[in-house]
């Protein structure tokens, strides 16, 4: 009995310790770059570093002799800026719609083949998304450009706005599907058409749901790195026109990093600060966005709008001009898909050969991803045995253990927000100076999996999560009614219970792996490498790979190959998990069916006794 007991306590401790890891990533994420940034700081002055509108670093600056160069990033934080607000007016109008469009006028199997566009188009690796941009969208915009250059805010934009398209699609569609029905029922039995109750009621009801997908838009926006680097063009200058180049905050860091001075790189940790700082600030403005009392005082507010401004939604039939710009919306997020797709696998497949797929690397000979293909797999071995069990642990104590209103919890999950915020190009300068110097200064797959399973977290906590939420309470109390421990439970029903989640948890984390590029460069390394010895040998991942290839333009078949071996794989990856993901919800309906049968099997028996 005692020795159950113990066991019960340390199961708990150890689940708390897991759960408590995600704090310490964030504060160890913070500090880290706030110590490396802060002898750049003092020299260079925050003042000046902020404000300052000149980037000229000289490499040979050093904390202790005086600069010769000029460390200011006031122009890109404009660059940035800019560049959120235009991907958001893209993506951010496109995706509300397109939600709009979903959730009240497509049904069928078209709404089952919009959702799996939605879905193909979040999966797309970002450095696709640049490739594709630059080969094609860019030379749309050249007639349109005054200076014969495609690059710049609007490209930029465009393509960004595509890219975070999907995370407002989904965030706002759950929102509007989760407004009560009997809202719409209410409208049009007071005569309103389908239209003016989607518009009219439907969507003010799912305002801060949408807002919030708003905002995570623009974080996602915010810290997009690899597309960026390919299309904005770089140029430390104030954007003023829409085809001018600029620089982003997190294009400076790439750019700069592989060859910075002392001073220099302090400056490129101190501008992952203030990426950090955006991502503080998002995240609060989200936290005050789901705030229940603040939600209370928007709903008043949205009626008090709706009264003084109904006399306009009279005279103009807002609600059609909406309907048709939703269908026009979703059209456009599918002819975006499909060019995209047919671009890639039209341009690639031809050079897809077994010299590129399998060939020995051989420096100055023909291009073989073979190696980049080894690595890419060695890295998601290692981020998943990391990733996984921290994430099914922290998943179990949270709904498992804690009770509602826990500061513990409360501050866990906040630290799991934060933690899906950070920019992927902070993870990267995380893990080049915590687990590269781990690795004797060594770039290494070790320091690469390490840092990329920091940035799995979030995610297998919430897929794990959501799975156990869905096992229902009745298996736990069979378990626990005929003796077996909270431990034992756990371990024997819920986790086989909630498994096909936990599969798709990691059919998504090994998606994440192969999608992602800038932490690699970081932890890596940023060019095509013969085939690793070992975990702690460098290499290059998959999508490196194509940002390499791409960048030279001189091996434009092989950028083309690889970007369609890469759109294969990872198209693959996400049907696995939608297909796991349903079974796992046509599986919770049955047992919810036979439960409902049991109990009204029960209830007729007792009713006849």
């Amino acid at each position: 009995m005692l020795h159950s007991k113990l066991k019960e306590r340390a199961g708990k401790v150890l689940f708390a310790v897991t759960a408590c890891i995600c704090i310490l990533a964030v504060v160890a994420i913070f500090l880290f770059i706030i110590i490396k940034s802060i002898p750049a700081l003092s020299k260079i002055g925050v003042f000046k570093f902020i404000f300052g509108t000149t980037w000229k670093p000289d490499t040979s600056d050093t904390y202790v002799e005086a600069l010769t160069g000029q460390y200011g990033i006031l122009t890109m934080i404009v660059g940035t800026i800019f560049s959120t607000v235009g991907a958001l007016a893209v993506g951010g109008s496109l995706g509300y719609f397109t939600a709009v469009y979903l959730a009240f006028f497509c049904k069928g199997k078209l709404k089952q083949i919009f959702n799996f566009v939605i879905n193909l188009l979040a999966g797309i690796p970002s450095v696709i998304y640049g490739f594709f941009g630059m080969r094609v969208v860019s030379k749309l915009f050249y007639s349109l450009s005054p200076t014969g250059s495609g690059s710049g805010l609007l490209l930029v934009s465009v393509v960004l706005g595509m890219m975070i398209l999907p995370t407002v699609v989904a965030l706002t569609k759950t929102s509007l599907e989760a407004v009560p029905n009997p809202y719409y029922e209410g409208a049009r039995a007071l005569g309103a058409t389908h239209e003016k109750a989607v518009f009219r009621t439907m969507v003010p009801a799912a305002r801060s749901g949408i807002t919030a997908a708003m905002i995570l838009g623009i974080g996602r926006a915010l810290g997009e790195t690899m597309a960026v680097v390919m299309l904005a063009g770089n140029s430390p200058v104030f954007p003023t026109g829409f085809f001018q180049s600029f620089r982003t905050l997190t294009a400076n860091i790439v750019l700069e990093m592989g060859y910075a001075g002392e001073v220099q790189m302090g400056a490129l940790f101190a501008t992952g600060g203030v990426l950090l700082v955006f991502v503080a600030i998002i995240n609060l403005l989200l936290g005050l966005v789901t705030n229940q009392k603040l939600k209370e005082k928007r709903k008043e507010k949205a009626k008090k709008s709706r009264d003084l401004f109904g006399v306009l939604h009279q005279k103009i039939n807002f609600a059609k001009v909406g309907k048709y710009a939703s269908f026009v919306a979703t059209a456009f997020a599918g002819v975006f898909l499909v060019t995209l797709v047919l671009f890639v696998l039209i341009n690639g497949l031809p050079h897809i050969t077994w010299q590129l797929l399998f060939g020995e690397f051989e420096f100055g000979g023909e291009v073989t991803i073979f190696p980049a293909i080894v690595s890419t797999l060695m890295v998601v071995f290692i981020s998943l045995i990391v990733a996984i069990p921290l994430g099914i642990a922290t998943a179990i104590f949270l709904n498992e253990y804690t009770k509602k209103g826990s500061k513990l919890v409360a501050t866990i999950r906040s630290a799991i927000d934060i933690l899906s915020g950070v920019p992927s190009i902070v993870y990267g300068l995380f893990g080049a100076i915590t687990f590269v110097v781990l690795t004797n200064n060594q770039m290494t797959i070790l320091a690469g999996g390490l840092t990329i399973s920091l940035m799995l977290l979030p995610t297998v906590v919430r897929s794990t999560e959501e799975s156990l939420k869905a096992v229902p309470d009745s298996f736990r109390e069979g378990s626990l009614a005929l003796g077996a421990g909270k431990l034992r439970t756990i371990f024997r029903v819920v986790l086989p219970s909630a498994f096909p989640g936990i599969m798709s948890a990691v059919i998504l984390s090994i998606g994440r792996v192969v999608s992602e590029s800038a932490p690699f460069m970081f932890t890596m390394g940023a060019s095509l490498k013969p085939m690793p010895d070992g975990f702690l040998s460098g290499g290059t991942s998959l999508a490196v790979a194509l940002y390499v290839l791409a960048g030279e333009g001189l091996h434009l078949n092989e950028a083309y190959a690889t970007a369609a071996v890469l759109l294969i794989l990872v198209t693959g990856i996400n049907l696995l998990a939608q297909y796991v993901g349903g079974k796992l919800k046509r599986d919770g309906k049955k047992k919810k069916v036979k439960k409902a049968k049991k109990a009204n099997l029960t209830q007729g028996q007792e009713q006849n006794v």
